[in-house]
């Protein structure tokens, strides 16, 4: 990756965009440097359309998250499942064959390439002072991924009567 950043692939890379897929507030509290926030299924359908119409003839994308285990191989899977959509007629062909995972995540990169970061610093997701944050970062993510449709259970009451809960 510190390769890639530091040019050495400029000869077979035509366009290279990280994509990191953690929350805003640890985003925010350091990235590597020219990394996109994506952190929602539509963010990345989105980015996805607006990037399909650009020349770049090898455009690599590196996802991550904070540890490269859920986040990030999550929206990893949706991009490529959306580009082999889009592509469903001409298969092998895809928009984007070069799609990577950071392994380790942020955190990993972080420990060994502060100086590829701003800022240099690394706020995780679980961090104290961002619980508020979290909360609410979760349930965004849960609704964006079930469409914003409202979701529906049934439940008996006592009497044997079903009745229908929204949530």
């Amino acid at each position: 990756m510190t390769a890639v950043l530091n040019g050495e692939y400029d000869h077979h890379i035509d366009h290279m965009t990280v994509i990191d897929c953690r929350y805003p507030y640890e985003f925010d509290g350091g990235h590597i440097r020219g990394a996109i926030n994506l952190y929602t299924k539509d963010a990345v359908q989105n980015f996805l359309k607006e990037t399909v119409t650009s020349s770049d003839k090898n455009h690599v994308i590196v996802f991550h998250c904070e540890f490269s285990s859920e986040r990030g191989p999550k929206m990893y899977r949706h991009l490529r499942s959306l580009d082999r959509d889009l592509n469903k007629d001409f298969y092998p062909q895809l928009n984007f064959p070069e799609v990577y995972l950071l392994e380790g995540g942020y955190k990993a990169f972080y420990q060994q390439y502060e100086n590829h970061c701003f800022p240099q610093r690394y706020v995780p997701m679980l961090h104290e002072e961002h619980a508020k944050d979290l909360r609410h970062f979760r349930v965004k993510s849960k609704s964006w991924a079930a469409g914003d449709k409202p979701r529906h259970r049934s439940r008996m009451d006592k009497t044997g009567r079903t009745f229908r809960l929204a949530f």
